[in-house]
């Protein structure tokens, strides 16, 4: 009996002692905001990092619009990826520390149609404007760097009010999700979001003399109690390791 209640005893004490060395092993959370580019790559650097660091890069991803308006209300994260100009702001109003400022990678605007529907020809800028006129449908964002650039483009060849009239603007980064189920016909759309859906397919990008590529810039808030780990997952984006990941995935590295 006596070697029994020992036996207890010191099962007891190592339990006690295992607990919390295992809730210490835990990886922590390092928020990241961004859009779904910076999603899908941390969903492949992410592993590799938490290995390294002990730290788990956790993306919340929106419209990088609806980001940066997440930052100015207040909300706490660490590390935002998102779009050249809006992390120059938030540096500007004192969100972000501003020499952790980083270029990561670039993305053209491309078109979408579902997976197996017939491809427009896109190849020169008045193919691509008959593309339009002809399409039943075209689903872009509501707000975002690529519809800057749309509106204007629509603008200049003069086909604004013929858009209008078949346009469906998401609130979210649905666009390919949009084509993919048969919604609409054509989704306009930086290149790595089209990839980023099985059933969406990439017709190609619009004519190089109308595109815009869109800069994703990283940036570490200045009130986060991980800015050091938020440094670290910066140069992982910026390694040479990261850069196949980066181009497999629809982006050209910074």
């Amino acid at each position: 009996m006596p070697g029994r209640k020992l036996a207890v005893a010191v099962l007891a004490a190592l339990l006690a002692w295992l607990v919390p060395q295992a809730a210490d092993a835990q990886p922590k959370e390092l928020k990241v905001f961004g859009s779904r580019v910076t999603k899908v790559i941390l969903g492949e650097l992410g592993p590799q990092f938490e290995k390294a660091t002990g730290f788990r890069p956790e993306v919340t991803a929106d419209v990088a619009q609806v980001m940066k308006r997440r930052i100015e209300g207040g909300e706490a994260f660490d590390l935002a990826v998102l779009v050249d100009f809006q992390i120059d702001d938030l540096i500007k109003s004192g969100k972000l520390l501003a020499d952790t400022r980083a270029d990561i990678m670039s993305s053209g605007i491309g078109v979408a149609v579902k997976r197996g529907a017939p491809k427009p020809d896109i190849s020169t800028v008045d193919a691509f404007k008959q593309a339009l006129l002809n399409a039943k449908s075209i689903t872009y964002l509501k707000e975002g760097a690529s519809t800057i650039h749309l509106r204007k483009v629509f603008d200049q060849l003069g086909i604004t009010e013929a858009i209008k009239g078949k346009a469906v603007e998401t609130q979210g980064e649905q666009v390919s999700e949009f084509v993919a189920e048969g919604k609409v016909e054509l989704g306009l759309i930086v290149i790595p979001n089209i990839m980023s859906v099985p059933v969406a397919e990439v017709v190609g990008p619009l004519p190089a003399a109308i595109n815009s590529i869109v800069m994703f810039t990283a940036g570490v808030s200045a009130s986060s109690p991980n800015q050091q780990a938020a440094r670290e997952l910066i140069k992982l984006m910026k390694s040479p390791e990261a850069k196949p990941v980066i181009k497999a995935k629809g982006n050209d590295p910074a």
